[in-house]
């Protein structure tokens, strides 16, 4: 069965998670460096407000942060970091498959097209994706989302021995006190 969003679904684009741990904060969509200016460029002509933080840096000596940014992460609109900016939540119009209809998705960043692929050596699907949910194990015709996540690993590869993740802040009400803010460096 080929991989396709489910009728009315939008839940990728608004439910955000805790990652690696909840004292890192709910993440934001990935963005690589070279996306961070179109994605700049295109919520101002949309008139949004965004919030683009560090998601991954890198350094060759332990230090007190990164000396080079791999990627960096688009926040969710509402403060408890859910819902891209970009998800249209109060138009008319509906995407295709009758979700919410993404403002920006012909020129979506690369994580967005690598979704629900979250790992290409041994293909694994996000299992919070509804249509994950029920036909993982029949998936098939991901060619565009694999190569999608080929291209952002290749972009991010490294040989610097530090490798350090930003912690955002960003949580429901009620985890606030266990998350943290800043780079914490991963060992």
């Amino acid at each position: 069965m080929d991989f396709k969003c489910v009728q009315d679904c939008s839940k990728c684009c608004i439910e955000r998670e805790y990652y690696p741990r909840k004292k890192f904060g709910k993440v934001g969509v990935l963005i690589l460096p070279d996306e961070k200016e179109m994605i700049e460029a295109r919520a101002k002509n949309l008139h949004l407000d965004i919030v683009i933080l560090p998601r991954i840096g890198v350094s060759y000596e332990k230090s007190n942060g990164p000396t080079k940014i791999l990627a960096y992460q688009l926040m969710g609109r509402e403060s408890n970091g859910n819902t891209c900016p970009f998800l249209d939540t109060e138009g008319e119009e509906r995407s295709p498959h009758g979700g919410y209809k993404c403002r920006i998705y012909e020129s979506r960043p690369l994580a967005c097209k690598a979704y629900p692929v979250i790992e290409s050596s041994s293909v694994t699907l996000d299992n919070k994706c509804k249509f994950c949910e029920s036909c993982a194990n029949t998936a098939t015709n991901l060619n565009e989302e694999l190569e999608s996540l080929s291209k952002i690993k290749n972009k991010m590869e490294t040989n610097a021995p530090f490798i350090w993740r930003y912690a955002t802040g960003v949580g429901e009400k009620s985890d606030l006190n266990k998350i943290s803010t800043g780079w914490v460096l991963e060992i």
